[in-house]
């Protein structure tokens, strides 16, 4: 289709885990007159939902079991770089933001954003134009405006306490099964830590997790 200035007739596929979600955002989309073309709960059917139906828009979550978002989106773009991909989640951290930019994500909206603003990011997005709602462009302007700053006293200050205590337990070379015992967490809890970790630090899997995090010093033997 031709791109024009609104959202009428644009094709987009959903991706994101929650069904409650993507039933609220495909009503969202009715009323902006976007057909939601197809649906995906993880990121390796994402992209194949993608590649058969090739829509103006993919809008894609971070955090979903399996293939994240930020491998999708890079997964993606590898087999088809006309792909645009607009990201709405939950995750709000300078790391997430720029590794879904570096993976060749267009746009970053924040879930809740309103049905206008998402309106405007998919026109901008399915036009190649880059779109990121204001919490992010607040963030963005943060980043790039403020000049050189201290080393911070814990490694990787994107990521939550209980997100470094995981971080430094795989490390280790604990499971995640281990994990979950030691920290008194179910092991979908411990999934869930473990994928956005590897959202927020840009890797793609466990091995590079370790490496990063025993770069930075953890998961050493305690004294």
């Amino acid at each position: 289709m031709t791109v024009g200035s609104t959202t009428e007739g644009l094709r987009v596929v959903v991706v994101d885990d929650h069904p409650v979600f993507r039933a609220g955002l495909r009503y969202l989309l009715e009323e902006l007159d976007v057909t939601v073309v197809a649906e995906a709960q993880d990121g390796a059917a994402g992209v194949e939902a993608v590649l058969e139906h090739r829509p103006d828009v993919v809008l894609m979550d971070l955090q979903m079991p399996g293939v994240g978002g930020i491998d999708a989106t890079r997964q993606l773009l590898a087999r088809w770089p006309e792909a645009k991909v607009l990201v709405l989640t939950m995750v709000d951290d300078d790391q997430a933001i720029f590794a879904a930019i570096r993976a060749g994500a267009l746009g970053y909206l924040l879930k809740g954003a309103g049905q206008e603003e998402v309106g405007r990011a998919l026109v901008a997005v399915a036009a190649g134009e880059g779109v990121y709602g204001p919490t992010v462009a607040r963030r963005l302007r943060s980043f790039f405006g403020a000049g050189p700053t201290p080393s911070p006293a814990l490694p990787f200050p994107s990521l939550s306490e209980r997100e470094r205590e995981v971080l430094d337990l795989i490390a280790s070379g604990a499971s995640n099964g281990a994990i979950s015992q030691r920290l008194f967490l179910s092991e979908k809890t411990v999934r869930n830590y473990v994928s956005s970790i590897f959202a927020k630090l840009d890797v793609e899997n466990r091995s590079e997790a370790i490496v990063r995090a025993r770069e930075a010093g953890l998961g050493q033997p305690q004294a």
